[in-house]
């Protein structure tokens, strides 16, 4: 909440709605959301280090482009890190993040995120683009909470119903599993990539297909055994 009131009070919202009272409550959703998915995602050896990585090139390719240099230096700072981090984090890993170090890269990334203002033509692709830089740690949080609250346990309750548990259970090896949800959260962050160099028709058709493959993830993760 005081980060989000600070970004709201010093007008650093990349793309505001208009509305000041949406613009706080998406902004504390968004923050606590990403918060929790990241630590969520840390479940896998490499799992939210890479995925995070990934987002953070993306945001600074995007922050590049469009003149936001303080994002653009933060941003590959953090894709820095996380990559060295990474190479120790790697299956089978030597060192943790733990809550502290997960919680703590939710807070920059979903603060990025945030602060970004995407050179889209339409306002629905200048929405999306945040979305789908965390598409697949935003995918992990939803089919654990849905596959949670459909057995009548509590979202809050840790388990083994994660996608890198999913795939692991499907027969992927651990990093095999890391791997692939790498190459997804790549596929969705270049999508926003290529929002901002499309017209105005493509970006509508790019962001209906990014949501219907997200659908599509969805549900057949969630078909996938949970324990």
């Amino acid at each position: 909440m005081v980060v989000a009131s600070i970004l709201i009070l010093t007008d650093n919202l990349g793309n505001p709605t208009g509305s000041t009272l949406l613009d706080i409550f998406v902004t504390i959703l968004w923050i606590v959301g990403i918060c929790n998915s990241i630590n969520f995602f840390d479940n896998l050896d490499g799992g939210a280090a890479g995925t995070t990585a990934i987002s953070a090139i993306a945001i600074s390719i995007l922050t590049l482009s469009n003149g936001q240099a303080f994002l653009a230096a933060l941003s590959l700072v953090v894709a820095g890190a996380t990559l060295g981090f990474l190479i120790w984090n790697k299956s089978p890993a030597k060192i943790y993040m733990g809550d502290a170090g997960a919680l703590f890269l939710g807070v920059l990334t979903a603060t990025l995120t945030i602060r970004l203002n995407p050179e889209t033509q339409t306002q629905i692709a200048s929405f999306a683009t945040p979305i789908l830089l965390l598409a697949i740690p935003i995918l992990d949080t939803c089919v654990a909470v849905f596959s949670r609250i459909q057995r009548g346990i509590s979202p809050f309750k840790g388990g083994q119903d994660h996608l890198s548990h999913r795939l692991v259970r499907y027969g992927l090896t651990r990093k095999k599993a890391a791997i692939s949800l790498w190459s997804l959260s790549a596929l969705f962050c270049s999508l926003a990539v290529i929002l901002t160099v499309v017209n105005k028709n493509l970006e509508v058709y790019i962001v209906i297909t990014s949501c219907l493959l997200w659908l599509m993830l969805f549900i057949g993760f969630s078909r996938t055994a949970h324990q």
